[in-house]
Order: structure tokens, then C-alpha cells, then sequence
């Protein structure tokens, strides 16, 4: 059913916009069977009897009428056969029960561990390989218990893989929410999406549309691009609309904090009706983003994998299902209870002011205004730990050099940079931040690794991105693999990229046993790789999603793949690859990378946008996303950074698998790589002195605190070009 155009939703805060729904609602004939089946079910599983912290019944037959989750499954999945729809419908049942369950039993102060260990035993009712489950000791269980049995029969190990990976992060995502609720933090709204999509419901949901109509997905098309962002704009979508909805329940009744509308009121610092407003324009926006991708990207993408009738016809499918999945959701929610105000007094605490690391960073800012040399004022960086420097460092310094002046990188004739534009840059010095307990030979092999790699960095901007030569940039890429052999010989190199590849992996790969170099080579690849996904972007004049573009420069700038292959190597680390691969090493290392890559991008977005015309830049994807202003972008990005030390130490804080001292010094060098990696942005001439002969900025001080002051920058009256591509 579509909706009235003229008709609002009153709150107590604001007016509900009118959601966008890219066609009318269908519903399924089988809706009133799928109600009394799933009826049944939640009274055999005991859903109706379980009470809650306060010893109330967290459900009774009367509030599960009134909520009308079956209704939910028929509106969102109008074409299941009635079986898959009844099993479909229990699961909805059985996850917003779950929900309230939680929110009652555990959403009080003093309750953290014992939710804990709540959810880690949930964790054992899905298991990826078997249907078969642990013993359930409680309705949570026995109802997870009772659905995983009859769910993964007659499905591929592909989709169980993913629906379990999508269903345990849901079930953890409550301890994060938890933790926010604790500390009175609301997430930037960056975070927010990113967690939302990690350990919401959306996500969970896309996987049971492939269930709910055999449309499975096959892995190797499941795992392409435009497939994940179909799923990330899917989710974005279900999610912002159950904020609208949800607000005045979770904000009014629960404490929450994790809810878009507020964290877009607090970040954007605007009134709960435009930030209300602003969610819904966002929605729309990712909506049109899913239908753009649908009808451009993906069909390519499916050619190019060689999928049969069959399996293009379960990738169409599967697309429908996911539009029949947002509009069913916007009719259910039009017509369901379940974020009407209860007489229910409020749990948990109710927010205030942003508290702790979550204090947006327009809160810390500099109080002498736009600082020069940038089209913002420069935040005010919170960096926990102090920076050392490396007493090697001038040998790097001199070693370094000599290097790129014989690889040709430095100096005429075709050098990327004048010997004056290198001393500046000061790449010896990030070294010696990052890395101050190295060796010497080691602190010299990492100095000439940071070179190459943005040697590789300019040279691509000004051999392919500038004159946007797709053809010449993909040749270029896949030679460099010929420049680190695992055995036999090389060609000859043909520029100054080619020529320090092939000397630093002579000299990098006699130190590394096998397994370790093959890793090395293959994060290089990536790393050449991601300038191709940069440059399609720009060539398609295409500002990426901030969560897109955060994921993917994990590999475009090497510092999830390369750069931490590069710590274990300089610090001569033995760990595991097993152990690498491991979830929390996985989290840590993310934490690690992305407060690299986005202190480069608030230091580099005025040499980006406006020298570069470069488009594959956080602050300009946040901006860009959630239609704010520059400074409001910064501030959010900045906040990011803040929340990557704030995740890094709790993950670090939790026990590490592996060999103790190993991981605690792996640990220590990967704060060091922030830290140090911070100080030489803030300092360094290379990201605002945008003129090579120019005076170069001094060398940033480290206070005391941890935080890092720089002398101004360069003037500049700021970028404006960008808005005439």
C-alpha cells in the first residue's frame, strides 16, 4: 500500500517525513497462517513465560497480536511459499523478542558481564557447519536452538557461512550498544553506520531473502562489490527507517544512544525535527544508490563470473527481494505497535551530553579558528600515548636518500621529486616515530618501504590519474607483480616504481621464510590494485560511501595489509598467520589502520580535493554522505579517530591468543605506527605545502599530555574547484 502523500506520523518530537518507497507494499496470501503458526511456536518455546531483570513478563499474548511481526514477514517477503514464510515469520518473532529480552534484563547499570556471558552462549546455537546445537538451558536458546535446525537442511555451505557470520554479529552487536548506553556515548554518525551495519538486523534479514525465495546467491558473485554495496545500502536503509520509527521509544523510554536521528541532532548540532528530516533524505539517498548499482554495476559483475540462467535468475530474484524487503518494511511499521509509547517508566540512563572519548571533536578544537593553510580549523587531535623517535634516524635519513636518488625517484632526469621537495617530507622521520625501538638495518629497510610506497602514490596521480588512463594504469599494475619474484627472474624495469620494487624486494624478501613473503607480495598487489578502484571513482566523477571507502582504503593504502606485514618484519615478530586471521587480531589491526588513514585524510584534503581533484577522501565522503558542512566533517572524522583508540585499547585490553610477549610488543609497535604517524602528519609539508619550492613547515612538538601541536601551515584561501567537476 503506498502512503498518503499528505499524511505525517506525530510524535511527542517530531513529525515522521515520508519515507521514500520505491514501489507499493505487496502482501503475502499466506500472512494469516504464517500469524498463527508463528503463534503457536513463540508458546512451545516458552517466549510468553520468560520474564525479565524486574521480574515481569517480557511478552504476553496481547502485545505479540498488537505488534503484528508475522504481518512483517508477509509484507517483506510476498512471494515465499508458505512453509519458508511461517519459518521466516519465528525468526522475526524470535529476533525482536530477543531484542526486548535484552534491553530489560541487561540494560541496567552492573549488568555488562552477565550479558556477556549471555550472548557468548547464544553463540553456540549457530554454528556454521552443523544443525545440530548445544543443549538450550532458556527460551533465548531453545527458540535459536530450534531455528537453526530447521533452517540450514537443503542450504549451501556458502550461504550458511554468511547467515551465521550475520546472525552472531547481531547477537553481539547488543553488548556495543550496551557499552554506549554505559558510558552516555553517542556515536559519531560515521561509527554509527559502520556499526549498524556490522551487528544490526539488516544484514541478518538480506541473508533470509535469499532463504525466503531461493534466490541464494552464489559465492563468487556474493562476494563482488556491487553485491556488498546492494547489502550496505539495503541495510543503511532498513536501519535509518527503524530509527525514525523507534526514536521517541528508544530515546524517551530506553536510554538508548544508538539511534540515528539523535546522532544526528548531537553531531550536527540541529533540532530533533531537521535531524529527523536529514535521516530520511539519507535514507532516500541510499535507496537511489541500491537502485543505481542494481541496474549499472551489477549486471556486468554477473557476466564477468559466467553465472548460468539459474544463477542469474536467483540474482534477480534476490535484487527484488531486497526492494520487497524496504517497502513491506515501510507499510508494517505504518501498521504495527511496536514503537508506540508505552506507559513504561524508562530503562537505563537516559542521554545527555556526549561524555568521554565520544565528545565530537568540535568540542576540542583550537580556539584560534580556520588555522592556515586549510580550509578548516584543524582539530585538536586526542592521541593517548607519547611519541619517540628512533636515535637512528639520521642514518635512515642519509640511507633513504641516497636510494631514491638511485632509483631515480629523486632528482632529473624523470624523478618525482626535487631533492629539496624530499628533505622536506621528511620520510626518515616518520620512521623513526613509528618504529623507535628498530634496529638500524631495519629502521634504513622501512625507510625505503615508506618511500616506494607514496613514490608509487605520486607517481600513479601523475602518469594515469591525471590524464585518466584506465587502460595504461591497469597495465601498470599488473607489471609490478613481475618485480617480486617467487623464483626465476625480472624484467627490466621501466621507471623509477618498478626499479625500487624490484631492489626493495630483493632485499626484503632473503629475510622472510616463504609464507611470510608470499603474504608481503600479495599485500603489495592490493595495495598497486587499490589505485585502480581510486582512480574508477574519480573517473566516474563518483564521491564514495564513508563505510565503503574507510573498508576498502584498508587495502587501497596498504596499512591493514602491507603496513602491518611491515611492523612484524622490522620488529622481527613471529606470529601466526592463523593468528593474524584471528577475529580479534582482525578488529585490532582495522582499529589500527583506520586511524592512520583518516589522520591522512584531514591532513590531505585540501592537497586531495585541490590539487589532485582526488575524490577517494574520508572527510570528503562524509561530507558528501551526510550533506554537512566541512568543518561538521572534519569534526565527525575526527571523532573517528577518537573512537579507533577507544576500540584499539579495548580490543588490545581483551586476551590476545598467541605467544605473550610476541603479541604485547606487536601491540605496543602498532600504537607507536598512531602516534608517531599523527605527529609527522601535522608537521610535514607534503599535504599543504602544495608548491615544491615553498618554505617548509618546522617539525610538529609533542606535548607533554600526548596531544600534538604543529606551527601554521602555508596560507591558502581555501579550496573552491572541486563543486565544477
Amino acid at each position: 500500500m503506498s502512503p498518503d502523500p499528505g499524511r505525517t506520523v506525530p510524535t511527542r518530537s517530531f513529525e515522521m517525513p515520508i519515507p521514500y518507497q520505491p514501489a507499493p507494499a505487496r502482501l503475502s496470501p499466506h500472512a494469516d497462517g504464517a500469524h498463527v503458526h508463528s503463534l503457536a511456536w513463540a508458546r512451545g518455546m516458552g517466549l510468553f513465560d520468560c520474564e525479565d531483570g524486574r521480574g515481569e513478563r517480557v511478552w504476553d499474548e496481547e502485545r505479540f497480536d498488537s505488534m503484528r511481526i508475522p504481518l512483517l514477514a508477509a509484507y517483506c517477503h510476498p512471494d515465499a511459499a508458505p512453509e519458508k514464510l511461517n519459518l521466516v515469520s519465528d525468526w522475526y518473532v524470535w529476533m525482536f523478542w530477543f531484542d526486548d529480552h535484552f534491553a530489560r534484563t541487561f540494560k541496567r547499570p552492573g549488568a555488562r558481564q552477565q550479558a556477556k556471558e549471555y550472548l557468548d552462549r547464544l553463540r553456540r546455537f549457530t554454528p556454521v557447519g552443523s544443525a545440530g546445537t548445544a543443549s538450550p538451558a532458556n527460551p533465548a536458546e531453545r527458540g535459536l536452538a530450534d531455528l537453526w535446525a530447521r533452517t540450514l537442511p537443503g542450504t549451501s555451505t556458502g550461504w550458511r557461512r554468511r547467515f551465521a557470520g550475520s546472525a552472531q554479529s547481531l547477537v553481539q552487536g547488543c553488548l556495543r550498544e550496551l557499552e554506549n548506553m554505559r558510558d552516555g556515548r553517542v556515536p559519531n554518525p560515521i561509527e554509527y553506520i559502520g556499526l549498524r551495519r556490522a551487528s544490526g538486523g539488516a544484514p541478518w534479514a538480506a541473508d533470509l531473502v535469499e532463504y525466503a525465495i531461493d534466490a541464494e546467491v552464489p559465492d563468487r558473485i556474493a562476494g563482488t562489490r556491487p553485491v556488498r554495496v546492494l547489502r550496505d545500502t539495503f541495510s543503511d536503509g532498513v536501519h535509518l527507517l527503524n530509527d525514525l520509527y523507534s526514536y521517541r521509544r528508544e530515546i524517551e523510554e530506553e536510554g538508548e544512544v544508538d539511534n540515528g536521528v539523535l546522532v544526528l541532532e548531537r553531531f550536527l548540532r540541529c533540532g530533533t525535527q531537521e535531524a529527523a528530516d536529514r535521516v530520511n533524505d539519507l535514507r532516500t539517498s541510499r535507496l537511489r544508490q541500491f537502485e543505481n548499482t542494481a541496474l549499472t554495476e551489477l549486471p556486468p559483475v554477473v557476466e564477468e563470473c559466467g553465472a548460468d540462467p539459474g544463477e542469474r535468475g536467483r540474482v534477480v530474484r534476490y535484487v527484488q527481494g531486497l526492494q520487497d524487503w524496504q517497502s513491506g518494511s515501510c507499510e508494517w511499521h505504518r501498521r504495527s505497535s511496536r514503537y508506540a509509547a508505552s506507559e513504561r517508566p524508562p530503562v537505563g540512563r537516559a542521554p545527555g551530553a556526549p561524555a568521554g572519548l565520544g565528545v565530537p571533536a568540535s568540542a576540542l578544537r583550537s580556539p584560534n579558528g580556520v588555522t592556515p593553510g586549510y580550509p578548516f580549523r584543524l582539530p585538536a587531535f586526542d592521541m593517548p600515548w607519547k611519541v619517540s623517535v628512533n636515535p637512528h634516524h639520521a642514518g635512515a635519513r642519509a640511507a633513504g636518500k641516497a636510494w631514491a636518488c638511485e632509483m631515480g625517484i629523486v632528482g632529473p632526469p624523470g624523478g618525482l621529486w626535487s631533492g629539496e621537495k624530499y628533505d622536506a617530507m621528511e620520510f626518515a622521520k616518520w620512521c623513526a616515530m613509528t618504529s623507535p625501538s628498530a634496529a638500524p638495518e631495519y629502521l634504513e629497510l622501512m625507510a625505503l618501504w615508506f618511500t616506494w610506497v607514496l613514490a608509487l602514490d605520486d607517481y600513479f596521480i601523475a602518469e594515469y590519474k591525471a590524464r585518466r588512463d584506465v587502460v595504461g594504469a591497469r597495465v601498470f599494475v599488473e607489471r609490478l607483480a613481475c618485480f617480486m619474484p617467487l623464483e626465476g627472474g625480472e624484467p627490466v624495469p621501466g621507471n623509477c616504481v618498478e626499479r625500487g620494487l624490484a631492489d626493495l624486494w630483493s632485499r626484503t624478501a632473503e629475510r622472510l621464510p616463504a609464507a611470510r613473503r608470499e603474504a608481503i607480495r600479495r599485500e603489495v598487489l592490493l595495495l598497486a590494485a587499490g589505485n585502480l578502484w581510486e582512480m574508477g571513482n574519480s573517473v566516474l566523477h563518483r564521491i564514495p560511501d564513508p563505510i565503503d571507502y574507510i573498508e576498502m582504503s584498508r587495502v587501497a593504502k596498504g596499512v591493514a595489509g602491507l603496513g602491518a606485514r611491515l611492523v612484524l618484519l622490522v620488529q622481527q615478530l613471529d606470529i601466526s598467520e592463523e593468528l593474524l586471521d584471528s577475529r580479534l587480531m582482525r578488529e585490532l589491526v582495522n582499529a589500527y589502520a583506520d586511524h592512520i588513514d583518516l589522520t591522512n585524510d584531514i591532513i590531505s584534503y585540501r592537497l586531495e580535493t585541490e590539487a589532485e581533484r582526488h575524490l577517494n577522501n574520508g572527510v570528503l565522503a562524509v561530507r558528501n554522505f551526510l550533506r554537512c558542512g566541512l568543518q561538521e566533517a572534519v569534526d565527525i572524522v575526527n571523532d573517528q579517530l577518537t573512537a579507533c583508540v577507544q576500540n584499539f585499547e579495548r580490543i588490545a585490553g581483551e586476551e590476545l591468543p598467541g605467544d605473550a610477549a610476541d603479541v604485547a610488543a606487536y601491540v605496543e609497535n602498532l600504537r607507536h605506527w598512531m602516534s608517531g604517524n599523527l605527529a609527522w602528519h601535522v608537521g610535514n609539508s607534503r599535504y599543504v605545502d602544495l608548491d615544491p619550492v615553498a618554505g617548509v613547515v618546522p617539525f610538529p612538538r609533542v606535548l607533554s599530555t600526548g596531544h600534538v601541536s604543529a606551527a601554521p601551515p602555508p596560507s591558502d584561501q581555501g579550496m573552491q574547484r572541486l563543486a565544477g567537476m
